[in-house]
């Protein structure tokens, strides 16, 4: 539908007191114009008295008028008032530390172009980068801000990132740096989003024919650490075991401020393990957990968003390890409802330990962000070997995406419907 720009007197706009409609359903959307000159007309700039100014208009189809606020206070209460760049003071949701949701015509951010949030920035990526934004960049952040002058970002987008230790210290040197890399496909196991992804490995983060690749899939790289607070814990799959100290863990620690309109964050994770079967429910049990804080939902018991049905941290112990073959394994039936074949190509398909080995198949993990919304969260994606440094575990990531509806359901969720 054609869009149209209301063209007012400044001498008016200062007699307009109120707007009709809030919210992305109220029919406002931002005009095509640059926010930064209708801000400063707005101060007193090029379009002073008797001059006039470009603000937000609706689309031909909407009823209503247009938001008419254009001065310096914040009339939707979203951090921004018109004379800091806000092209539509009348909606929280449309604001420059919005995000600009693809394919829906709007300028949400205010930079004056609809639909330009930036993507493809995983495309060429080398597998043995060290550099922690590169990682950012292979789960599909491709947005970076700063804390700005006040200690607050005004845009949403990454605002640091560190390859670290589970209890977040940072740590250099080669054993460590083989635990992440940046590939395009995983064996038979192709990317969710992009030409990119992220491993993590408590071994090598290499598969077959990879520099460094660890043809035994137990690399014992020679450091412990601690854990994430709370960790490690029993899980609810494993009544009566306790789970080892941290050895050989790797994770990517993300600083984010998160796009004002976004209601949840999401992404996809998919767990390999040379853990089972020989060590389901033992101490041995490596783990990976995804720490958000703050913490967003009251009802989880910690910091960790990733975590199947029964409250399990994603390892050979949860419910979610589908792809393998059916067995029976520390007391528990694994049907392996995805076969196999996913393992191909992985060195996790090797027949050694017990193998072939497990995974769980892509999951999606979904967390609210409506409460912290234009605000800071940092986020740990880690991986360790429980216990010892040896038998290692795997697990990509990729497709971090923000949404704009309320959250529904669990937290980490299989694929419905599960690929045959």
């Amino acid at each position: 539908m054609k869009r149209r720009a209301l063209v007012l007197p400044v001498v008016f706009l200062a007699l307009m007191a109120s707007c009709s409609g809030t919210g992305s359903s109220g029919g406002f959307k931002a005009a095509g114009g640059s926010a930064g000159s209708a801000g400063a007309a707005g101060a007193g700039g090029g379009g002073g008295a008797g001059g006039s100014i470009t603000l937000p208009g609706v689309d031909a189809g909407d009823s209503g008028t247009p938001c008419m606020y254009a001065d310096s206070t914040d009339h939707d209460g979203d951090g921004w008032s018109f004379t800091q760049g806000d092209c539509n003071d009348c909606d929280p949701l449309i604001n420059p530390g919005a995000y600009d949701i693809p394919k829906d015509g709007i300028d949400e951010d205010c930079n004056g172009i609809p639909d330009d949030e930036p993507t493809g920035c995983d495309s060429s990526l080398a597998l043995e980068s060290t550099a922690p934004g590169d990682g950012a960049k292979a789960i599909d952040l491709c947005r970076t801000t700063t804390m700005g002058a006040t200690g607050k970002a005004r845009t949403w987008g990454v605002i640091s990132a560190a390859y670290v230790t589970p209890d977040s210290k940072t740590k250099t040197g080669t054993e460590f740096d083989l635990g992440f890399g940046l590939v395009p496909a995983f064996g038979v196991n192709n990317t969710q989003q992009g030409k990119t992804m992220l491993v993590l490995s408590s071994g090598a983060a290499r598969q077959p024919g990879d520099p460094g690749y660890d043809t035994s899939r137990s690399l014992d790289k020679g450091y412990t650490s601690g854990a994430p607070t709370g960790y490690p814990k029993p899980a609810p799959a494993c009544p009566g075991i306790h789970f080892g100290a941290p050895h050989d863990g790797v994770g990517l620690a993300l600083t984010i401020r998160v796009p004002t309109n976004a209601k949840t964050l999401s992404f996809n994770e998919n767990f390999f393990s040379i853990e089972f079967p020989e060590f389901v429910c033992s101490t041995y049990n490596d783990t990976y957990v995804v720490m958000m804080t703050p913490k967003t939902d009251p009802k989880l018991p910690d910091d960790n968003i990733a975590f199947d049905s029964m409250g399990n941290p994603i390892s050979v112990n949860a419910a979610f390890l589908q792809v393998c073959v059916p067995e029976k394994a520390g007391g528990k039936t694994f049907t392996c409802t995805l076969g196999e074949t996913p393992l191909t190509g992985t060195g996790f398909e090797v027949k050694t330990d017990g193998g072939p080995h497990a995974a769980t198949g892509w999951l999606t993990t979904v967390a609210p962000v409506d409460t912290v919304k234009g605000q800071n969260i940092t986020m740990l994606f880690t991986i360790w070997d429980s216990s010892d440094g040896n038998l290692d575990s795997s697990v990509l990531v990729d497709n971090f995406t923000w949404g704009f509806d309320p959250p529904t359901g669990g937290v980490t969720t299989v694929p419905t419907p599960a690929p045959k």
